[in-house]
C-alpha cells in the first residue's frame, strides 16, 4: 500500500476505493495548506490528490522524493509544473468532461444575473428599499436575441453555445471569428479558453476598448486571462456595461484589489464545478487516475 496525500476534504464514494487500496491522509483544516505545510506533509507520499490552488512546483517535488502520481482535482493543470514532473517520471492526471455542464450553467447564470442586475435588485429588497413597482429602476439588457461572443470553443464553450440557442442568440466564437471582431460585435463575451502564455491578459485594456459600452464580460475560465487593473478601470469609466467573474487573479482577491467596489461587477468564489454530481464525478476520475498510476498502469485521464 502506498501513502496518498489529499490536500482537501472532497465528496464522493470513490474515496472509499482509494482508502481500500492505499493509506490515505487528508488535510482537514478549513484553509488549504500553505506551500511550506504541503511540502512537509508530502515527504513520504507516493500519490498526491491536489486542488488547483496547490502549487506542484519544483520545490514541492524536491520535498517529495517518493512521489509517483499526481491527480489534479480540476480540468486544468496550470498549477502543476509539467516539465519538472515529467523529468521525474511522475504521472499527472486531470478530471476532464465532468465540469462541462456545471460550468456552462454557471456561465449562463452569471450572464443573466449581470444582464438583469439581479444582485442589486435582490440587495435592494433585503435592505427594505422595495416600496413599489418602479418603471425606471433596475433596468437591464435583453439576453434573448442578443449576440454572444465565446472565446475558446472547446467542450465548455460549445455547451454555452447550446444554452444560447434557447435564447435565440447569435453566437460568435473564436477561432472562427477573429477576437477583435468578436469583441466589437458581441453584447456578451464569455471566456472559456485555457490559461497559457498566449492567453494571459488576453482581455487587456485594448481588448476592453473594442467592446461595446453596454457589453458584459463573463469569465469562468482562469482569472489571469483578464487584466484586472484594466477591467477595474473600464468598469469605473463605464467603458463596458459590466462583468461577472467566477475566477480572479489571485484567488481570493486581496482587500486592496482594484476590482473591489467597481460598479456593475459580480464576483463569485470559483464555483463553476460546485454541484454535487460534478464534484463527486471529479473525485471518481481523480481516484481512477491515482489507482492506475500507483498500480503501474497508465492514467485513464492523463494531462495532454
Amino acid at each position: 500500500m502506498a501513502l496518498v496525500y489529499v490536500t482537501r476534504e472532497i465528496i464522493g464514494d470513490a474515496m472509499g476505493r482509494l482508502r481500500a487500496a492505499h493509506d490515505v491522509v487528508v488535510w482537514v483544516k478549513p484553509e488549504p495548506p500553505r506551500p511550506e505545510e504541503l511540502r512537509a506533509v508530502v515527504a513520504d507520499a507516493e500519490g498526491l490528490l491536489c486542488m488547483l490552488t496547490d502549487r506542484v512546483d519544483q520545490d514541492l517535488l524536491a520535498a517529495a522524493p517518493r512521489l509517483r502520481a499526481v491527480a489534479n482535482y480540476a480540468v486544468g493543470h496550470d498549477n502543476i509544473d509539467l516539465q519538472a514532473s515529467a523529468a521525474r517520471g511522475i504521472a499527472v492526471g486531470v478530471t476532464p468532461d465532468v465540469l462541462t455542464d456545471a460550468t456552462a450553467d454557471l456561465a449562463f447564470a452569471l450572464l443573466l444575473a449581470a444582464a438583469r442586475h439581479l444582485p442589486e435588485a435582490a440587495a435592494a429588497v433585503a435592505a427594505g428599499q422595495w416600496s413599489t413597482w418602479e418603471p425606471t429602476r433596475w433596468l437591464g439588457s435583453d439576453v434573448h436575441g442578443a449576440t454572444l461572443g465565446i472565446v475558446g470553443f472547446g467542450r465548455i464553450g460549445r455547451a454555452v453555445a447550446r444554452r444560447a440557442e434557447g435564447f435565440e442568440m447569435t453566437v460568435l466564437a473564436t477561432p472562427e471569428t477573429p477576437l477583435e471582431e468578436l469583441l466589437a460585435r458581441s453584447d456578451f463575451v464569455t471566456l472559456h479558453c485555457p490559461l497559457t502564455p498566449a492567453t494571459r491578459h488576453l482581455i487587456d485594456a485594448r481588448a476592453l476598448s473594442l467592446m461595446k459600452p453596454t457589453a458584459v464580460l463573463v469569465n469562468t475560465a482562469r482569472g489571469a486571462i483578464v487584466d484586472q487593473l484594466a477591467l477595474a478601470a473600464a468598469l469605473r469609466a463605464a467603458a463596458i456595461g459590466g462583468a461577472a467573474l467566477d475566477v480572479t487573479d489571485p484567488e481570493p482577491m486581496p482587500p486592496v484589489d482594484p476590482l473591489h467596489g467597481a460598479p456593475n461587477l459580480i464576483v463569485v468564489p470559483h464555483i463553476g464545478s460546485a454541484t454535487y454530481n460534478a464534484r463527486a464525478r471529479m473525485t471518481e476520475l481523480a481516484v481512477d487516475n491515482l489507482l492506475a498510476a500507483l498500480d503501474g498502469r497508465p492514467m485513464p485521464n492523463p494531462v495532454g
